[in-house]
């Protein structure tokens, strides 16, 4: 027999349950997120075109993809795959998300043939002053987004043989920053100079 506690609903769950107005408001915000990551999209196929001479030619091979989901760890989400390499031992990609609840990200992934590059520049110190309010991936894994601990470190809380030991003992290196929520009405330019900034990360 069924427990009826697992399927009556609390006051709070049966009054979202009979409201409307509160699914309608989240697919406007899910759609403006959309809208917001298109016009991105645009200023990131730009800043690319401006520099295709210096970055590899794989990354001009596929457009910007979008994608919208209902379930990481539980919460809808929007992701803006650009550039986007993903093959099985060579990853190259920048991929800028919102986390319903939570903040919006902008993360640099590499692995394979492009990991080197990135291993190298982040031992110099201009890079670790330049990426001084990122995050460097410390997980075993590489497909996890979140910002708790075991998953991310603060870079300017690492030292140099730190950032080698973590780099050095990973099939790949992921590089990320975060933007809480309530900075909506800005975080377009923001994201927008993390890409920049990412992007010449690759051009050294």
């Amino acid at each position: 027999m069924t427990d009826a506690s697992k399927i009556t609903l609390s006051a709070e769950e049966l009054q979202l349950a009979t409201n409307t107005q509160w699914i309608l408001t989240k697919r406007s915000i899910i759609g403006k997120v959309v809208l917001l990551f298109g016009q991105l999209a645009a200023q990131m196929q730009q800043h690319m075109a401006e520099m295709k001479d210096h970055l590899p030619a794989a990354l001009f091979q596929s457009p910007p993809k979008i994608a919208r989901g209902e379930n990481y760890l539980l919460l809808p989400y929007v992701m803006l795959d650009y550039p986007r390499r993903f093959e099985k031992e060579n990853i190259i990609a920048i991929r800028t998300m919102f986390w319903w609840g939570n903040y919006f990200s902008v993360t640099l992934h590499v692995s394979g043939i492009y990991k080197k590059t990135l291993e190298q520049v982040l031992l110099t110190d201009s890079a670790i002053q330049e990426l001084n309010n990122y995050y460097l991936c410390i997980n075993e894994t590489e497909w996890e987004h979140h910002f708790e601990a075991g998953n991310y470190a603060a870079l300017q809380t690492l030292t140099a043989m730190e950032i080698q030991h973590i780099t050095s003992t990973r099939h790949f290196i992921k590089v990320a920053a975060k933007y809480e929520l309530q900075q909506w009405n800005e975080v377009q330019v923001l994201l927008e100079k993390d890409f920049f900034k990412l992007m010449q990360l690759l051009m050294h």
